[in-house]
Parts: C-alpha cells; structure tokens; sequence
C-alpha cells in the first residue's frame, strides 16, 4: 500500500492545469462551493453593550485570472439587532470570506475567516469596536469540498453532486460511496461487514429503499465510531443519511419527476421559506415501482436418504408505489438559540408475483427419480411510517460551547400477506397433475422508537474540550405472522398453529459517553469513555411463553489519536470497542416454517458479540483541493453472531433449518485507499480500493466451514463538466470473491424468499458493475434534464455459493439490468431583497 500511496503522491504533486492556489478561481472543486454555511456574532463597545444598527459586510475573496490579483465581491450586507446581534446564513464553505464591521463613533474592523463542511456554522462571539484599531485573531480553517470530504471521525459523501442516483432512492446514492458495496437486494457492506444505518442520527425503521435519492443531502461514513456514537451495532461501522434541510433567506424549492424504462416513475417537490425568525421547509416526493427479478437455484441435500437435487428457476415482478413527506420548522429565539421540530410521514405498498419451477430428482442407486412442481406467490407488502423530532441548540459566544437536547419517536405498522398455489406433478415435467396445495400468510406489525438525548460540549482554554451526553432508547415491537392451508372439504382456510410467528417485545438502552479532547502543538488527541446497559422482554402471543435478559454496564473505550507531518499531511490512528447484542429475532427458540424455503428458529443460548477496532490513515491534501488518504484496520469480534444451517430430522423428514450461533471468534484485516483528484477545472476523479481479510472460527463445531478469502473491492468515479451546460458522471464498482456478509441489520431490504446460506459456510462470486449520467441545464442553472443508464452490461448480479454438511446450492440472481432513467427539476425562489447595502469604494463589482 505504501507503494501504491507514494505512485499517487508522483502523479499529483503538480497541481492540475490550469490550477492555482487553493481558494483561488475554479478550485472550487466538483461542482463548485455551495452556500450551506452560517455566521452569527454580537457587536459590543468596550464595556460590553450591544451596539444596534451598525453594519456588517461579508466579502468573498476571489483571483481574478487575468492579472492574478485578489478582489472582493460583497456577498452580504447586514444591520445588527438592538442588541448587537447579526446572523448571516447561504454563505459558501472552503472560500475565504473578509468580514468588515462598522458603525458610527467606532473604529472599522476586519476579519478573515474560511468555514469547512465540518464546521459550517460559526459563532464569532463578543466582537468588540473600539476607538482604536484592533484586528481581530484571524479563523482561518483550510479544507476542502470535494465529493468525497474527510474529517478526524467520519467521511461525508456530497449527495448533490450524484448524477446518477438522480430519481432512485437511498441503495442508489449508496451505491456511489467509496467504500461501500451494494448487493442487487439491497444488503450494504462496509469493509465486508454490515454497518449499522442512522437518519439523522438516529436508528430508523425504514429500508433505504424507501428513502428518495432527491432527499438526502450527505452520507457519512463512520469506520470507527467514537464514545459520542451509540455502541451497539457491531464492528461495521455507522452509515448516517442526512436529508436535506433548507435555511436560505426568502423562499425558494424545486419540483421534480422522472420515469425509467420499466415504467416506474417519480415526482417530488420541495419548498422552503425563511423570514426574521421562523424557518419552514417541506418536502414531497411519490414513486411508482416496477421491479423484475430472475433467480436460480441448484441445491444438493445429501443429509436425506436418497439424496435429492432441486433445481429451481424464479421470475418475480413487482408493483406498486411510495411517498415520502417531510416537514420541518425552525424558531430562531435567539441568534444563538435554535428550537426545530421535524416530522415526516410515508407509505410503500409493494404487490408482487413470483413464478417458481422446481425439479426435484432423488438420487437412487437404481436411478433417478423425477418430481415437477409450479408455484405461484401473489404477495403484498405495506408500511407506514411516521416520525418526529423536537429540539433544541444553543451556541455560546466561546467557540465550541454548545449545548443540544433532543426528543425523537418513530415507528410504523406493516402488513405482509402472501398465498401460495403450489401444483405438484406425478414424475417429470409434462407428466399429469397430481395434487395441488394452497397456502396463505397473513402478517401484521407495528415499531415504536422514542430516543431521548443531550449533548454538551464545553471548551477548556484554547486548545482543549470537554464533551458529555446522555441517551435513553425505548423501542417496542409486534409481529402477527399466521399460515393458512386452504381445505377443500370446508372450501375454507385453516390456521396452523405451530407454522404461527406472533410475538411482541420490549427493547431499552441507557447510556452515558464523556470525551476530552487537546493539542499539543500538531499533535491531537481525544479520548472517550460511554457506558451502556440495556434490558429485553419478549413474549410468544400463542402459548405466554416469555424471555427476558438484563445486561449490566458495559464501558466502551475509544482513543483517536492524529499528528501533522507538514506539507499538508496527517497521521492518525483510533481505537474503539463496539457491541452487538442478539435480538428477539435471533433469541426466540421457536421454528417458523411459513416459508419452506427458509424455515428459521432462534438461539436463546446467544449472547452478545464484541468488537474490538485499530484503524491507522494516513492523510495528505494536495493543491486545488486534491487529496489521498490511505487505511490499515483490524477487528477481533468474540462471539461473533452469525448464521448457521442445520438439520431437524423430529417431524420424521429431514429439514434445512436457518438459525444462529455464536462463532468463537472472528478477525479481519484489510487495506483502504482512496483518492480525490480535480484533474482539471472540468475534470475530477475519485478512487477508492478496499483489500480485506475475515475468517470465522467456530470453535468445537463440527462442520464444514468456508475458508477465509483475500477479497477486494473497487469503486472509480468521474464527473467531467462541458460546455453549454453540459456534465457527464462515469461510475465503476468490482467486488471479487468474497465470503458471505454477516449481515445483523434486520432494516436492510433482502431477496424475497431467502434460500437457506450461512456466513461461516458460503461465498458470493465476482461481480461488477458500470453506470453513466448525462446532465444538462437550463436557463441559468435553474432547470436541468438527466438521463442515467445503469448497469451497463447486465453485469450487477449475485452468485452465491454455500456448503454444510447436509447441502451444497448454488443461487444466481440478476435484478433490474440495464436500468435507463430521464429526469427533470426545475428550481425557483426569491431571496429576500431587504438586504442592508451601503457602498464601500473597497468593493468591487464581480461581472
């Protein structure tokens, strides 16, 4: 790697042509800077009185290509409060800015400042005007905002600049991350584990199918989450999809629609306004849905007696359709002071039929003998969610003194209802009709989250931090699942008990985190240290039968440690322990076969796993907001949960039987590289590589276990901008053979009818993938038209194999190939014209 990283240091030591200082003309980087920044500050005479109607003006620092020389442009005029109290929002990030401050009797006074995607809002304090001059300390924080941007504890992806997920949903945008790999069902890896998925920073009940692409603002990527983040989860890490919220003065929104080439469509709207104190902003978006899926499968059961061979083709189709409303309000009680309240609601019914053939052949040692059967599975799936989020944020006039306090619910109902027509032939395909069995699940549910927080953050001198929380989760949940047969006798459906999965369940979690943070010079550090506990009680509606478990106080240590090098280079190196606890799911001891192709049954003897993570990156930022940064991480998971195939042979056959087990342990190891090139000023490139190692150790257990892999996965993605509006964005994935994902997020979409695989016992096949987007605007950037075409080659497919001692299958699976989308927005808005203005010989006009 230390090769590869010093190739990449030779190929961009130079900065690009055309290219100039950072912050100087067209190093804006992909897209450009976008005005998401805030500055607040209080004007005071000497005694400390607030001094009303004086002015404020916020200049951009520009190079003007032509004679090299910096000018400024005025971005803002204001007149501060009674008070003293001025606010400006829309202001660019990675931009150097001049505020100039005056009024009548005081002596004029300038600062410097650059606000960074990490830190957009800014709190100047006290800022005092004297009779004499005095220069204010310059702020000056240099970063970058490419795409991809960097920060000491998470990676945060520009959504925006996405052309290709244009008119998807979530799984689209995902699939563009660096670092992240997206299966054709939707199961997400990070590092070739399964991370654990916020919304805004909080755990949610909703797939991320079942999120608009238009929706979301940022991902962030959090490899190894400190004390401050939730310790459950496991190892993998946290995705956190922030959704778009707008604070521009005056009102502005956008609409929007698209359709693609399986007749899915979408639209969506959305509208905000801004006026003294109060911020609303909406928005709408509704999808229709056309999915097409082909599967096979070819399994081997040698544990029955004679062996049996199925060899099954699938085609399903699905319909349907969501929205997806958003609404949030803002009070500004002070210029330091924030109460927001958030809420959304949204509904996805989902119909879909699935064709299934099977073959069965029973391996005798006379021959073989051959059994045809047909199925078909008319199923619906709805849900609907809803959510709300009441806060509160004060900034102090310290730098780095805040304080925020949250109340968040969440929750849906869901309904999954399916029948079963199975026909069964006497011998082969083509022989007679020999009986037909029809089978109905009616399934019902609801999820209930309250999260109550509160975060502190307090500055000690200049160069250290003190931050503490509090957080308490409440989460419970019903699952009503009946299997009907139908008899032909009565002409009515039959229920059976023992095929029933109805229970409910109650989840808490209680948990405190403290985190000190200092320099030393270029050295930085930070420590934390969060206790969590938790309790569960789950109850089996059919017979009473209750499980319950108490978890004491656990610590969950967490060290980041970073060191400047010079030349714009850092060294940094973190350590965190992580917990992932079984869920009702996993614990309840009860078989469900309403599905015979994926009867499951819980482990109540499971316990919870922990992950202890090192993570060292090496960072280094180039000249025209070009970087690399380089990873090495280990993880060591005791008690690793993981699933498990194993044989029931009590109802007098042998069956397959999808469970869970707490592997002794597990490790992995692996290399990360990734790249932010602006090539040119119409040109930019990122790269992202990911070498990874894991192997399962299951102990005394004796069964056929899948060697451990050197896997590796690739992303490259290119954006190039053209004349007349034009831009073209090129995007590769290659993911080679790795092992089965252990895969505990219950949220993540899946295929339907799950086959039997195990991830201490299987493997998934080499797969790629390529997509392209075509943007073109309009009338001043205001209205554009994108076309995407994804999966290229139909290459994006799942091949999988998995081996035990009782079966060997392969299953193949091939999901929306060469999907083609057209896309239109059209943005509008008025930005409010009372604007202070009053010249200033200083400023000039930028044409």
């Amino acid at each position: 790697m230390l090769c590869a990283l010093l190739s990449l240091h030779l190929a961009i030591a130079q900065p690009p042509a055309g290219g100039g200082a950072p912050g100087s003309q067209g190093q804006a980087g992909p897209g450009g800077n976008q005005a998401s920044g805030h500055l607040t500050g209080k004007l005071v005479d000497t005694s400390g009185h607030g001094i009303s109607h004086a002015s404020v003006l916020i200049l951009k620092i520009t190079r003007d290509p032509a004679t090299g020389k910096s000018k400024e442009r005025l971005l803002k005029g204001l007149s501060t409060q009674n008070n003293g109290d001025f606010s400006a929002e829309d202001l660019p990030v990675n931009t150097p800015l001049k505020i100039s401050a005056s009024a009548v009797g005081f002596t004029p006074l300038t600062q410097d400042l650059t606000l960074t995607p990490q830190a957009p809002d800014k709190d100047l304090g006290n800022i005092a005007l004297t009779v004499q001059e005095k220069t204010l300390e310059q702020a000056v924080v240099i970063a970058s905002k490419p795409t991809f941007t960097v920060d000491q504890e998470k990676k945060v992806y520009n959504v925006s600049k996405d052309l290709v997920a244009a008119g998807g949903t979530g799984l689209d945008v995902l699939k563009n991350v660096p670092g992240i790999n997206v299966d054709i069902d939707g199961n997400i890896a990070l590092r070739g584990a399964s991370p654990q998925l916020f919304v805004d920073g909080k755990p949610t009940t909703l797939t991320i199918d079942e999120i608009p692409a238009d929706a979301i603002e940022t991902i962030e990527v959090i490899t190894n989450p400190g004390a401050k983040y939730d310790a459950s989860g496991g190892g993998a890490g946290i995705l956190n999809i922030v959704l778009k919220k707008n604070r521009k003065t005056g009102y502005n929104g956008s609409v929007r629609a698209g359709a693609d080439r399986y007749g899915g469509a979408n639209a969506g709207a959305s509208l905000n306004f801004r006026q003294d104190k109060i911020n609303v902003t909406a928005d709408f978006n509704v999808r229709r849905n056309r999915d097409r899926v082909s599967s096979s499968i070819d399994r081997l059961t040698t544990s029955t007696s004679p062996m049996t061979e199925l060899d099954q083709i699938e085609k399903d189709t699905s319909k349907g359709g969501m929205y997806f409303g958003r609404v949030g309000l803002d009070y500004f009680i002070t210029n330091r002071t924030t109460l927001s309240l958030t809420g959304f609601m949204m509904h996805h019914d989902g119909p879909g039929t699935s064709n299934i053939t099977m073959n069965t052949d029973s391996l005798y040692a006379s021959g073989t003998l051959s059994q045809y059967s047909t199925e078909e599975i008319a199923s619906r799936r709805t849900f609907s969610g809803r959510g709300a989020t009441l806060g509160i944020k004060t900034l102090f006039p310290r730098e780095k003194e805040s304080w925020t306090a949250d109340a968040s619910y969440f929750g849906g109902n869901s309904s999954n209802n399916s029948d079963y027509v199975t026909n069964y032939y006497t011998g082969a395909k083509g022989s007679p009709l020999s009986s037909t069995e029809i089978q109905r699940i009616l399934g019902s549910g609801n999820d209930h989250n309250i999260i109550l927080q509160s975060d502190y953050s307090d500055p000690i001198g200049k160069r250290s931090t003190l931050e503490a929380g509090v957080r308490a989760a409440f989460q419970s949940r019903l699952n009503i699942n009946n299997n009907y047969t139908y008899d032909d006798a009565s002409a009515a459906y039959t229920l059976i008990p023992s095929a029933a999965s109805n229970y409910k369940s109650q989840n808490n979690v209680y948990a405190a985190y403290a985190s000190f943070a200092s320099s030393i010079s270029n050295f930085t550090y930070k420590l934390g240290l969060r206790a969590e506990s938790s309790n569960y009680h789950g109850t089996l509606l059919n017979s009473g039968q209750s499980f319950s478990n108490q978890y004491p106080v656990s610590l969950f240590p967490s060290v980041f440690l970073s060191q400047k090098l010079g030349n714009d280079q850092e060294l940094q190196l973190s350590y965190t322990r992580r917990v992932n606890r079984p869920n009702f799911n996993q614990l309840v001891p009860y078989t469900d076969s309403s599905n015979k192709l994926n009867i499951t049954r819980g482990n109540p003897n499971l316990v919870p796993e922990f992950t202890q993570s090192v993570e060292l990156t090496y960072l280094k930022n180039f000249p025209g907001n070009n970087m690399i940064m380089g990873s090495v991480y280990y993880k060591h998971t005791d008690h690793l949960i993981t699933g498990y195939i194993e044989t029931d042979t009590t109802a007098g056959s042998t069956a397959l039987i999808n469970t869970y087990i707490n592997a002794e342990s597990s490790n992995t190891v692996g290399a990360e590289l990734t790249g932010q090139f602006n090539i040119t000023r119409w040109w930019d490139l990122s790269l992202n590589w990911n070498l990874y190692h894991s192997k399962i150790n299951v102990g005394s257990l004796d069964e056929t276990v899948a060697p451990a892999l050197w896997s590796w996965f690739g992303k490259a993605n290119t954006n190039f901008r053209l004349p007349a509006g034009f831009s073209i964005q090129l995007m590769g994935t290659y993911q080679s053979k790795s092992n089965l994902p252990v895969n505990s997020n219950s949220n993540q979409p899946g295929p339907p009818n799950m086959q039997a695989s195990s991830a201490s016992q299987g493997y998934i096949k080499a797969f790629w993938e390529t997509d392209i987007a075509v943007k073109k605007t309009f009338m001043q950037n205001k209205m554009a038209v994108t076309a995407s075409f994804n999966d290229m080659f139909r290459s994006r497919r799942q091949d999988q194999y998995t081996a035990s001692s009782y079966v060997t299958q392969e299953y193949y699976r091939l999901r929306d190939p060469q999907m083609v989308r057209i896309n239109f927005s059209y943005n509008f808005g008025k930005i409010d014209a009372s604007l202070f203005k009053r010249k200033n010989n200083n400023v000039q006009s930028e044409e």
